[in-house]
């Protein structure tokens, strides 16, 4: 695809008109209209500020090679995790685990992942199975891994978890409050200094940010990719460190530092 093309693609899906990119840009429509068609192309700065106004990086725009690769906002379906958690939280007698899968699904219904058609709930089933996948069979971290984001993101409360005692300790150490650009910092050292106290809480924050990393590229904006990028180098060492320090988890601690350094150095060649 050309430039041009790249700019139009991008600037249709956004659903922008040629009219909204160039009052952000400071120029003409006309001046749109001319690289759409290919008989200009934008000088570096126009490319760094259409990067940033369509969330992409410079080199999606430039890049004039075919696209032929296809994505995929989802690699399993939701609906067979289920089936599988369930089942082996059966087999396994993971009686807290059983009532989580149930109620959490319904707490998420109807939800979505950030721009795409799946089901928020594939993300808590996808930390379960990266969990039970890497021999964690733990009825405790399995169930929080399951309700994380209930009580962040669908307003329930920690008495309504269908869950014991330590499960819902999990679930507290892993909810954190909203953020503002002032407070920001305070509170997420707070929030991982206490998830950094319970090497279970660690455990399943790293499962859940090696699963955002994966799916970050097609959710977030730059900025918020940029910024999950630099709070993961600041805040994820840590973790590790203390499940490193529990003989339980070293293996998966190799796995998911493993992954995450892994997703980021792609990340930082790319962008």
């Amino acid at each position: 695809m050309s430039i041009g093309t790249n700019i139009k693609q991008f600037r249709e899906e956004r659903n922008l008109t040629q009219e909204q990119v160039a009052d952000k840009l400071g120029i003409s429509f006309q001046a749109v209209s001319s690289w759409e068609r290919d008989e200009y192309k934008p000088d570096v700065e126009k490319l760094v500020k259409l990067a940033e106004l369509f969330d992409v990086s410079v080199s999606a725009l430039v890049e004039e090679k075919k696209r032929v690769f296809e994505t995929k906002d989802a690699i399993y379906n939701w609906e067979h995790m289920k089936t599988f958690v369930k089942a082996t939280a059966k087999s396994l007698g993971l009686t807290n685990t059983l009532k989580a899968v149930t109620f959490a699904t319904e707490a998420h219904k109807g939800q979505m992942r950030k721009r795409s058609s799946t089901p928020y709930i594939y993300h808590p089933l996808n930390l379960a199975c990266h969990a039970l996948s890497m021999n964690i069979e733990d009825d405790a971290v399995i169930a929080a891994c399951l309700l994380h984001d209930v009580v962040e993101d669908c307003g329930v409360t920690y008495d309504e978890l269908p869950v014991n005692d330590e499960t819902k300790e999990l679930v507290r150490l892993l909810t954190c409050e909203k953020t503002t650009p002032e407070n920001r910092k305070e509170i997420l050292d707070d929030y991982y200094g206490r998830i950094a106290t319970n090497p279970k809480a660690a455990l399943i924050k790293c499962i859940d940010r090696c699963n955002n990393l994966t799916s970050m590229s097609g959710g977030l904006s730059r900025d918020r990719i940029f910024r999950m990028m630099r709070e993961t180098e600041e805040y994820y060492p840590k973790l590790i460190a203390v499940l490193k320090d529990e003989v339980e988890y070293g293996n998966a601690a190799w796995l998911l530092k493993y992954q995450m350094e892994s997703l980021l150095d792609v990340y930082k060649r790319l962008m």
